[in-house]
């Protein structure tokens, strides 16, 4: 992955909005700490995902955020991950979590599963795909959690608790719920479930399958005169 080379934020495309919060976070010691890390990682011959870890922060800005939804860490195979939590490209297999995130959809609003597994319809709407680690090894989950992404995901997150109108948090398992805490629940709707990975989508305490997060969050917008999400996912 030839921009991996330099490991250069600067050639990962970001909103406006973000530009501010990202120029802080690489100077700090854990953003820093974090990019000499990944250096290293390739130095040491690591296959490392998605081309662009900072896709989910490539256009608008907090004010701009509806929804957000939180997951762990990118996809660990070959061609999957693409920067946006759970989404992948047109033509790409649709990953166990994602066809767990379809199964709910089509029990909570009805929807027919997609063919494809690209979820850049929500984003368009205005919902932030944020995993709290955005890199990965090739066949390692979780290999870059604790190395400073989570100080950056966790900005993000208060930057969306601080910013624009009432916005609905979806948490997704133990690492997205971790973010709670940053989030002002008089304001903000906090929904929160287990991750939708086959290991856990139809465990306690919350399943995934059956949370109905999507009409929740719809029911939750509509109550307050704001425009509801479509969902719907063709193709």
């Amino acid at each position: 992955m030839p921009w991996l080379r330099e490991i250069d934020p600067g050639l990962w495309p970001v909103g406006e909005g973000w530009r501010a919060l990202l120029d802080g976070f690489w100077a700090k010691p854990a953003g820093q700490s974090l990019l000499a890390f990944l250096r290293q990682r390739v130095r040491d011959g690591a296959v490392v995902y998605p081309p662009q870890p900072l896709r989910a922060l490539s256009r608008g800005g907090p004010a701009s955020v509806r929804v957000v939804i939180v997951g762990q860490d990118p996809y660990h195979g070959a061609g999957q991950a693409e920067g946006l939590a759970f989404s992948v490209a047109p033509g790409v297999r649709i990953p166990p979590s994602l066809r767990n995130i379809f199964k709910e959809l089509r029990r909570d609003l009805g929807q027919a599963m997609p063919d494809g597994g690209s979820l850049m319809p929500w984003v368009e709407q205005g919902v932030l795909l944020l995993n709290t680690s955005l890199t990965v090894e090739d066949g390692q989950a979780g290999s870059h959690a604790g190395r400073g992404w989570e100080v950056l995901t966790d900005a993000v997150i208060e930057a969306c608790n601080a910013s624009g109108d009432g916005k609905v948090f979806m948490l997704w398992g133990a690492h997205a719920q971790k973010k709670a805490q940053a989030i002002d629940r008089s304001r903000h709707e906090v929904l929160c479930a287990n991750h939708p990975s086959p290991l856990s989508a139809s465990r306690g305490p919350v399943p995934f399958l059956g949370c109905g997060h999507f009409s929740a969050a719809n029911r939750w917008l509509a109550a307050r005169g704001r425009t509801q999400v479509d969902w719907k996912l063709v193709g």
